[in-house]
């Protein structure tokens, strides 16, 4: 009898504290939905006095607009809303075609910074580099802009001019520069070849065609081919399943990378398999401070799973997954789900990627004794020398032209040269 008091008690005292558990539950919920509530009044009551009020006649669906433009530019650098053209203007972006400079910028601590010029875009003919910061666009401030409204002003009708005032690390003043739009078609993927047993691959930027490229360029000298230089320098990103994909490609087992956010259905991680994985040819990747987002996680990756040396500058430290969520209306928002994490478990966000090799961009310049009269200051040796010079430009002309890289072009780029020089150590240690 007294046992069955005791387990009584018991029940009652597990009954109560349920209950009270439940009550608090409930109370907790009922006040974030009293909050919620006062939330949308107050947002609701700030639209009519603006629609109201304002000295000028607005509509509500732009006041609406700016809302959700405001809100979400406020909640990272990279969550935003699109306008229709916008998102027509990124769906073109990705799928290797668009209107504009050629220029890939975020927001850096409230500034329109660049991440990366693409190779051979007018952006990069005209000199913009990574890390410049965008402090005018023709005439209008940047200061206080969000990113889409920056490259809405950069983007417009072909052949049509615009101007940017620059702030570079190093410059004493401003720099003024004029460009000239274009429509952009972007090559994601250069080959190249050096002494025929090295193969040079620069990957511009990750959009659709990536993977499949690189693959093709690789099996169609994989005889030869000792050693792989993958260049991601200024390669600001794109397609996340294309950073996989290419990852895949060189590792054979284990996690590539993972990503993880609040909501538990978003969190993944991305496997290699083994079909078709290139494991056995030494490799080299090239990185900078343009180096962001996709080319981060095939080169933080790669460096996790020790597959490859990384040489150059510590990257840009973009580590956000982003999903564009279109509406109803032909536009859409893009929003931040997420963070990258390495098989290492580290994330790239606001880190970046630091090099196994660290190295600068310098250029190797070959310097003569100008006094030093040679027998070369001949007449009759100059001449002979002149047509032997031209006859090695010529030469040199035909080898750029069949995709192989030239001595001028590596003095003309230290950090390739390490590379390759690191590269080939590896080729020997492998033999």
């Amino acid at each position: 009898m007294k046992q069955r008091l005791i387990a009584l008690a018991s029940f009652v005292v597990i009954a109560a504290a349920s209950l009270g558990l439940y009550n608090t539950l409930e109370a907790k919920n009922a006040s974030y939905d009293t909050a919620r509530i006062n939330a949308f009044e107050k947002f609701t009551k700030v639209v009519n006095t603006i629609e109201k009020y304002y000295v000028d006649q607005v509509e509500i669906d732009a006041v609406i607009q700016k809302a959700m433009d405001g809100m979400l530019s406020n909640l990272d650098a990279h969550s935003g809303y699109l306008e229709p053209k916008q998102y027509r203007d990124m769906n073109a972006k990705t799928a290797g075609e668009f209107g504009g400079l050629g220029i890939t910028v975020s927001m850096r601590d409230g500034a329109l910074t660049v991440e990366a010029p693409m190779e051979g875009t007018p952006a990069d003919r005209a000199g913009v580099e990574s890390g410049d910061i965008i402090l005018k666009i023709d005439e209008r401030s940047t200061i206080g802009m969000n990113i889409d409204e920056a490259v809405n002003l950069m983007r417009g009708k072909p052949d049509t001019q615009i101007k940017l005032t620059i702030v570079r690390k190093g410059a004493e003043k401003p720099l003024e520069m004029t460009i000239v739009r274009a429509i952009i078609k972007v090559q994601s993927v250069y080959a190249k070849t050096y002494n025929d047993d090295v193969l040079y691959l620069r990957v511009v930027s990750f959009d659709k065609n990536v993977a499949s490229s690189l693959r093709k360029e690789i099996n169609s000298r994989r005889d030869k081919i000792k050693g792989i230089v993958l260049d991601l320098r200024n390669n600001a990103g794109g397609l996340m399943d294309q950073a996989v994909k290419t990852t895949d490609l060189f590792v054979d087992k284990g996690v590539i990378v993972s990503q993880k956010g609040r909501i538990e259905s978003e969190n993944q991680v991305f496997h290699a398999s083994k079909t078709g994985s290139i494991t056995n040819i030494p490799m080299v990747v090239l990185v900078n401070g343009g180096s962001a987002s996709a080319s981060e996680i095939v080169g933080g990756s790669l460096q996790d799973h020790k597959r490859a040396v990384i040489v150059g500058e510590k990257t840009f430290g973009k580590g956000s997954v982003q999903v564009v969520l279109p509406l109803d209306d032909g536009d859409a928002i893009r929003l931040t789900i997420a963070r990258y994490y390495l098989p290492s478990g580290r994330s790239i966000q606001a880190t970046g990627i630091v090099p196994d090799v660290e190295v600068k961009r310098v250029s190797v310049k070959e310097i003569d004794n100008e006094f030093e009269i040679k027998e070369a200051q001949l007449k009759g040796h100059l001449e002979a020398q002149l047509d032997a010079a031209n006859a090695a430009q010529k030469k040199e002309s035909r080898e750029d032209d069949s995709g192989a890289i030239t001595e001028t072009q590596l003095n003309a780029d230290y950090q390739l040269k390490t590379a390759l020089g690191i590269l080939r150590g590896l080729i020997v240690l492998k033999n």
